[in-house]
């Protein structure tokens, strides 16, 4: 009997060391391995330049590398799931996007939920929307613009950069609150869409101004509104939907920073601590700003309040326009 004891109690003992063990293991901080940030688009566009700031001043910080892995396809759905799937050691992190955490959710039958298999570290970059027409489209104000669309239904289309994109919600935002009814036309990308826009072939795009303004000061696009709530710095005469007679209206194109979902707790504040550190840094802001991005550091309940009402304006948005993902 005494032996059975012993034995069951030096089980017991060696099951909680290892435990206590792999807890300690998980914690470390920083990964002894390279980091991945993981970009769910191509190089050369806002995000991997975000991206690619960010992990530079990260790595240098904690004294680590930190890799950007641009992995694209499915509107960031494909780095999406693969981060879903990750080990959860702290080593591989995302730069997740609007549409695969809020959007396509509500759209398509995904293999990964954002609230549960990813796990919020903190906000990242925002950027508003510029709506912006050609010259000849016969609209120089929002309220012009309106008219327009009122007076041909469904004449009027509004290009995207895809079906479920920050961009496309924008406009079928706009269509609920200023009761018109464009025609949504989706793109692969940016270029694509901003092409036909300089070619006169769609009305108007809901475009990236870092994209959209080098056209806007040649003056060959018009600025209507920006889809912020309030007019960003860099783009200071040109007025927001919501100081255009639409109160509230807003429809961000925003990067976050989150992780696998099962990545323990204390990791996740600690990426949190330094991912705002680097987000606060002055030289950081400053090129991040140069290329029309607007830091935004949260906490993580911050993150994870902000997405679940994201989530909801586009569900109920997706719901009444009777989108789909096609």
């Amino acid at each position: 009997m005494m032996n059975k004891r012993n034995l069951l109690r030096a089980t017991a003992l060696a099951v909680s060391s290892l435990l206590l063990a792999g807890t300690a293991s998980a914690q470390d901080f920083p990964p002894k391995k390279p980091v991945t940030l993981v970009v769910g688009f191509a190089a050369g566009g806002a995000a991997d330049a975000a991206a690619r700031l960010i992990a530079k001043k990260l790595g240098e910080n904690i004294g680590q590398t930190v890799v950007v892995d641009n992995k694209g396809g499915a509107g960031g759905n494909i780095a999406h799931q693969f981060v879903a799937n990750a080990a959860p050691d702290g080593s591989v992190l995302l730069f997740g996007s609007v549409g695969p955490l809020t959007i396509a959710p509500h759209l398509m039958k995904l293999t990964y939920d954002p609230f549960k298999d990813l796990a919020a570290i903190s906000g990242g970059v925002n950027f508003p929307n510029v709506l912006v027409v050609h010259k000849a489209a016969g609209a120089k104000t929002l309220a012009e613009f309106i008219q327009l669309s009122k007076k041909k239904p469904g004449s009027v289309e509004f290009a995207s950069t895809g079906a479920g994109s920050a961009s496309h919600l924008a406009g079928e935002l706009f269509n609920q609150r200023a009761g018109i009814d464009m025609t949504h036309v989706p793109y692969k990308g940016g270029a694509p869409a901003l092409q036909d826009l300089l070619g006169e072939r769609i009305t108007s795009y809901f475009a990236a101004p870092p994209t959209a303004m080098p056209h806007v000061e040649s003056g060959k696009l018009i600025p209507l509104a920006t889809t912020g709530l309030t007019r960003p710095a860099y783009l200071p005469n040109i007025p927001t939907v919501a100081e255009s007679g639409f109160p509230g209206f807003e429809a961000l194109n925003w990067y976050a920073f989150v992780a696998p979902g099962k990545t323990p707790a204390p990791l996740l504040e600690r990426w949190n601590k330094e991912i705002v550190k680097v987000l606060n840094d002055p030289g950081v802001k400053d090129a991040l700003n140069k290329h029309g991005l607007t830091p935004q550091p949260t906490t993580r309940a911050e993150l994870t309040a902000f997405m679940k009402k994201e989530s909801t304006q586009w569900a109920a948005i997706i719901k009444e326009r009777k989108l789909t993902a096609d």
